[in-house]
């Protein structure tokens, strides 16, 4: 399993995108995901001169549906193919009738990433645990995984998963098959994010369920850091040795 951080964590910096992958490079970090699609022009070098490879690109489903091939042709000229949809809002969830109409546009969004050599994955955040009224007490997150195809995947946050009340642990267990990429994102009691080991997440148990379930990536994202060199600091040293973090 390999380890990364999404670059949103890192937008705050007064730093080019290079500068960026080189603070990264100085980590035990694989790699990176990048929030947009990415330009191509001299960034296959930086990735190199930092020694990282891409894990994917979060990338909005309206990108995506103008132009899949555009999408696909930026990240296959960095040697990745996993696109990810990064948010859908609340309105995709607040019922069967919704949810259902959500995994229509996924699965058809992945078919024309498929056509490119692409796989699509979905990225989630806190409002898709909520039950709608009419599914019977099934989530909305479980009705998406069951109404999508399997070409469909999951990037599992897991400190949304946490801060809606689901246990991050049985969801990877759950749903191996679909989910290979991963943010390990630490939030506090009220699901607010914050720096690994400082919040409410199991990050031991997360690692360990996340490589038993056989996920490529481990992704570390803060959305609000501090100060994003220490944050990522701190994430290399619990992802090093994530028992530390008990």
């Amino acid at each position: 399993m390999q380890t990364g951080i999404q670059l949103y964590t890192l937008r705050e910096l007064d730093a080019s995108l290079p500068d960026q992958l080189s603070a990264v490079g100085e980590t035990s970090l694989d790699g990176v995901e990048f929030a947009g699609v990415p330009s191509a022009d001299g960034l296959q070098a930086a990735l190199s001169a930092a020694e990282l490879t891409m894990a994917g690109a979060h990338v909005q489903a309206e990108e995506i549906e103008r132009d899949p091939g555009a999408v696909a042709d930026a990240c296959r000229a960095l040697d990745c193919a996993t696109v990810i949809v990064p948010y859908l809002d609340e309105s995709h969830f607040v019922d069967r009738e919704a949810v259902t109409e959500t995994a229509a546009r996924l699965d058809s969004l992945a078919d024309a990433l498929d056509e490119h050599d692409c796989r699509l994955l979905y990225h989630n955040h806190d409002h898709e645990f909520v039950t709608p009224a009419d599914t019977d007490a099934m989530a909305a997150f479980d009705l998406l995984v069951e109404e999508t195809d399997e070409s469909v995947g999951f990037e599992l946050d897991l400190g949304w998963a946490e801060a809606a009340g689901r246990d991050p642990v049985d969801l990877l267990d759950q749903y191996s098959d679909r989910i290979p990429l991963v943010h390990l994102k630490d939030v506090t009691a009220e699901g607010e994010p914050t720096d690994l080991g400082d919040g409410v997440l199991d990050i031991p148990a997360c690692v360990d369920a996340a490589r038993d379930a056989g996920v490529e990536w481990l992704l570390f994202e803060h959305d609000h850091p501090e100060d994003p060199l220490a944050s990522l600091a701190t994430a290399d040293a619990v992802l090093q040795d994530p028992h530390q973090a008990r």
